[in-house]
């Protein structure tokens, strides 16, 4: 894990993300590519050309975001991007050759009520880019428990769990995996990968209505520090695919990071 995109919005918890984002990136030596997306509508007739403000204004922003953090020996570089969200998202991290972008639930300050964002919701639900979910002032330390909720253990991409493998690796976690046998559920679901196997440290099999469900049942008892699901169409965050903002009445595990794989099968 070399390089970590972290977008920055305006949210009141932009300051301790982005002091999670650096705090973890040393772990690993990665850099850290802290971005701001700025598009500009204009109105027919309009004839006052404003894109170098906006970019000069973001650059500014940006800058003194991270001169206000610990950087702590982390190579912290700034950029500033022109265009939509999510195709500017993929080409920046391909550009950057990106291999995690950390988010936080929020990146604007929006209703209390929300857990994420319509920013956060449509980049976790529209790209395909690995992605770390970390609440709202949580303070970094490190990964000693992870639980894996898949409904499906088939693995098709090869690199999909990269992400996952170099977190327990540096960390020397314990893998707890819970399948979720749920009512479309076929034998060959819970065939594991031989890519899995090696990290899994104990398995866990359960009978739920949705995977969500699964880990809401086992999620107190293996108390974990980091949450890691699959992005699929109708998977984990399965209101996400409906809607880009998810409310926290809906979510109830706001409490560890999350981090949300590329999609398994």
């Amino acid at each position: 894990m070399k390089n970590i995109l972290v977008p920055v919005g305006s949210s009141k918890n932009a300051k301790s993300h982005l002091q999670y984002a650096v705090d973890f990136a040393k772990e690993f030596g990665a850099k850290v590519y802290v971005v701001q997306i700025y598009n500009v509508y204009t109105k027919a007739g309009t004839m006052i050309k404003i894109d170098h403000i906006l970019e000069r204004e973001s650059q500014t922003f940006l800058d003194e975001h991270v001169a206000s953090i610990d950087k702590k020996g982390v190579e912290v570089i700034t950029r500033v991007f022109k265009g939509k969200l999510i195709d500017t998202i993929e080409l920046a991290a391909k550009a950057l050759d990106v291999n995690l972008i950390v988010l936080e639930p929020r990146t604007n300050s929006v209703n209390d009520d929300v857990y994420l964002g319509k920013t956060s919701g449509k980049i976790v639900k529209q790209t395909q880019i690995p992605a770390l979910v970390v609440p709202e002032g949580y303070v970094y330390k490190p990964i000693d428990s992870i639980m894996m909720a898949v409904k499906s253990a088939i693995l098709k991409r090869e690199d999909a769990l990269r992400p996952l493998r170099a977190i327990k690796n540096h960390f020397s976690s314990k893998l707890n995996l819970l399948l979720v046998k749920t009512p479309n559920h076929t034998p060959s679901d819970f065939e594991i990968d031989d890519e899995l196997k090696t990290l899994i440290d104990k398995k866990i099999e359960s009978k739920n209505a949705t995977t969500y469900q699964g880990v809401l049942e086992h999620f107190k008892a293996l108390n974990p520090d980091l949450l890691c699901v699959v992005r699929r169409k109708r998977g984990f965050f399965q209101k996400l695919w409906e809607e880009n903002t998810v409310m926290r009445k809906d979510f109830y595990i706001s409490e560890v990071p999350v981090l949300i794989l590329r999609g398994l099968k």
